[in-house]
């Protein structure tokens, strides 16, 4: 009896062995993921996390570089493979990926657009002959604080340790000095990831305690050794979508780039114990618009080698039970609830204009999420400002500290640009400014613009004292010349004798004010100069005299703008309202000349009160197609002045296409009128859009001529008129190219052909 009980429990010892043991084994099976580096490509690592959560294979460590550091970053967080593809899927990713930001979340109060400037080029005094290539490719400030959003509360919450995330994580920057690779197992995540995917030339580098670091990527782009050496992961996952391949093609700029200066990797196992998917997708490194193709290549790819990895991963984990620790995990992460701002400069006190821009010390207010966003947005629009980093600390009572790393703008900026016209309206332009901030900020320039038709000179002083609601202050000089020198004529024509010369000199005071991101109050008082010169028949000779009108005195206005069109001019998204009301007092002293009706000397004192609205709203926007309506009115109260031509000269015209401008048209002139059109939009290919405007001109009242010369006004509603442009518009990284073809109905000749290069836009007329 005693012999068959031993071999009884001898059988049960065996048993134990071969099932008991196994099954422990595998309920302990510890499952490792690595994502590599690859740009839009590594997108498709979501499709591979997305395959396993499907399969209920279990994640218990994940590691990743780059564009994979974003990825299993956000799985790290409790982010589903399918949250996660609706992310990379939406407008906020694509925004943040190409350097651009909101219409929305723009700050309008700084606009200082509307010029022809085409690029601009930052310098320092102490490095003016320093050649200077931009570290940046794209425009952070959107991509930062996205980072910030997504990573920065949960990291804060745990205490920046990366093993307490919901799935432990570690990813790898570059330190270029040290020519390194480094792992990041702590600190601010949202900073470590931001690293990690610090392309060079693409994304500026940051600083993480002194060291600069850039993509991880250049020296590791598929950490498995970080796995290996970090973790105990019994088995691990690979999913990579690069390898060691050098770029010959000449035209590849980023891929030379990247072949100079990355490190070969080494894309074998450390271990037996594990399995590689490579994704085969035709997705580029920077092809963020076909990231959909990406993840579902990741999905397939994962799929196709799934069977392998049943059968090596025994181990199961229950979807509601996952679900279920997700939500526990993203319980205990503290909401975005910001108490308090705190500023790293270079010196002392340089940003209290920072702190007081987002949440003055002395304020009790806490800002939420979207509070917070929009106050962000506005300091980083500061023209002052050239980076900002920002970072949350938790505090003792659950709210949050903004800690924000501030880097100041270069003190001067030149600009650059123009009009190339095949009409002789040609026009360069250039604008040198110099700025300064500490507790409030400061800025001085002078530009110009200078061709046959139009020139220009201004200069501008203007303070900015900051708060929640900033104030601008600022002081001005503006001299215009306007030579409508035949300007119908093409650039290959004689285009003199000048038949009609405008010069205005006006100084003055602007206070603004902002109503929300995109809107802006201002109030502006000025003096004024104004001379016309002028004939009053086309038929004249070198030997005539122009008539001779200056008109001078004072105006004071008051305007309210909100903006969020997407470009500042031709644009095809967004809307814009403004609402500008300008009362002027000012004398009038009229010469006549030989072609003149007048034989005296006309003066004559004038006040009026001017009224005119502006809208452009794109009401529908439908893939490739955008619909838009455009639409102005005037009400004035002006008096005529001394003959018909001066009159003209001083009335509102009609202008909302853009080459109306480079024209002296009398039938687009009126005290009174409005005018209402559409604009037709259609993208032929990315960048390049056709155009159609027209618009209907109807003046309330317009100045008639008699055949003595005399003047007067017609019957009210009694002529109305159109116009209308058909255009292709292909968008360069500096400025538009266009070929237009205009068309003024009253003209003797109403079609014109105008080929251009660059912005149809001026300085702010005196009063008219």
């Amino acid at each position: 009896m005693y012999k068959r009980t031993n071999l009884r429990s001898f059988w049960a010892f065996i048993f134990s062995l071969f099932f008991i043991l196994p099954t422990e084994c595998d309920a302990q099976q510890k499952i490792g993921v690595v994502l590599s580096g690859g740009g839009a490509a590594g997108v498709a690592h979501v499709g591979v996390l997305k395959a396993l959560e499907e399969r209920h294979i279990p994640i218990d460590f994940v590691v990743g570089t780059s564009a994979g550091a974003l990825v299993a970053s956000m799985y790290a967080c409790g982010y589903s493979p399918a949250e996660i593809e609706a992310y990379i899927l939406s407008e906020p990713f694509q925004l943040m990926v190409k350097g651009e930001v909101e219409v929305e979340k723009k700050f309008f109060f700084f606009d200082d657009s509307n010029t022809s400037s085409m690029f601009n080029i930052p310098f320092s005094k102490d490095s003016i002959l320093q050649k200077s290539i931009p570290l940046s490719f794209v425009n952070p400030t959107y991509f930062d604080f996205e980072m910030l959003r997504i990573f920065g509360r949960t990291s804060a919450s745990i205490g920046n340790n990366y093993d307490q995330l919901f799935v432990p994580f570690r990813c790898v920057a570059s330190d270029v000095i040290k020519k390194e690779s480094v792992v990041f197992s702590n600190g601010n995540l949202n900073e470590s990831v931001r690293a990690s995917m610090t392309f060079p030339l693409y994304l500026n580098p940051i600083r993480i305690n002194g060291v600069l670091y850039f993509d991880g990527g250049l020296y590791n782009n598929f950490p498995l050794n970080v796995m290996y050496e970090s973790f105990p992961a019994d088995f691990i996952i690979g999913s990579n979508v690069t390898k060691n391949e050098i770029t010959s093609n000449e035209n590849d700029f980023f891929g030379l780039l990247s072949s100079m200066m990355t490190t070969p990797t080494n894309y074998n196992l450390p271990c037996q114990e594990g399995l590689i998917i490579e994704p085969q997708t035709v997705v580029g490194t920077f092809d963020f618009e076909d990231v959909k193709q990406a993840i579902d290549d990741g999905y397939r790819a994962t799929l196709a080698k799934i069977d392998s990895l049943e059968l090596l991963i025994t181990r199961r984990e229950d979807p509601d039970s996952l679900a279920l620790k997700r939500k526990k995990f993203q319980e205990k992460i503290l909401p975005i609830r910001v108490s308090s701002v705190k500023t790293e400069a270079v010196k002392k006190n340089e940003f209290k204009y920072a702190n007081v821009f987002i949440l003055p010390q002395k304020s009790h207010r806490i800002l939420g999420e979207s509070l917070l966003e929009e106050r962000y947005f506005r300091l980083a629009s500061t023209p002052q400002i050239d980076f900002i980093y920002p970072n949350f600390q938790a505090k003792s009572d659950g709210t949050l500290e903004l800690l924000l790393k501030v880097k100041k703008s270069k003190e001067f900026r030149a600009d650059f640009g123009g009009l190339i016209s095949s009409r002789a309206v040609n026009t360069g332009y250039f604008n040198l400014t110099y700025r300064s901030i500490g507790r409030v900020s400061h800025k001085i320039s002078a530009e110009s613009y200078f061709g046959k038709f139009y020139g220009s000179l201004r200069t501008n002083y203007e303070l900015v004292i900051p708060s929640v609601f900033p104030i601008s202050i600022s002081g001005y000089f503006t001299l215009n010349r306007w030579d409508y020198f035949r300007s119908f004529a093409t650039f290959f024509e004689d285009v003199k004798p000048s038949f009609l010369v405008q010069n205005e000199a006006y100084t003055g005071a602007k206070i603004k004010l902002p109503l929300g991101n995109n809107a802006r109050w201002m109030m502006d008082a000025r003096y004024f100069s104004l001379e016309d010169d002028y004939y009053q028949s086309s038929q004249f000779t070198n030997k005539d005299t122009a008539d001779y009108t200056r008109f001078y005195g004072t105006s004071f206005s008051l305007e309210y703008t909100k903006n969020s069109l997407n470009k500042k001019q031709f644009a095809t998204s967004g809307h814009f309202f403004q609402v500008k009301a300008r009362y002027v007092n000012g004398f009038e002293r009229t010469v006549p000349g030989t072609t003149s009706i007048l034989k005296d000397t006309v003066e004559k004192q004038h006040q009026w009160l001017s009224v005119q609205a502006e809208f452009q709203s794109f009401v529908l926007n439908q893939g490739k197609f955008h619909l838009g309506l455009h639409g102005k009115t005037v009400v004035n109260s002006q008096s005529l002045f001394a003959n018909y031509t001066a009159s003209l000269l001083s009335m509102p015209s009609f202008n909302l296409v853009p080459d109306m401008e480079t024209f002296f048209l009398p039938e687009y002139r009126a005290t009174q009128y409005f005018g209402l059109g559409t604009n037709v939009i259609f993208e032929i290919v990315k960048k390049l859009d056709y155009r159609l405007d027209v618009y209907y001109f109807q003046p309330i009242v317009q100045l008639q001529q008699n055949l003595d010369g005399t003047i007067q006004y017609g019957k009210p509603l009694q002529v109305h008129s159109m116009v209308a442009s058909s255009s292709l518009v292909y968008d360069t990284p500096i400025g538009p190219v266009r070929a237009t073809l205009n068309y003024f109905p009253k003209q003797e000749n109403p079609w014109f052909l105008q080929l251009s290069f660059g912005y149809v836009l001026f300085n702010e007329r005196a009063v008219r």
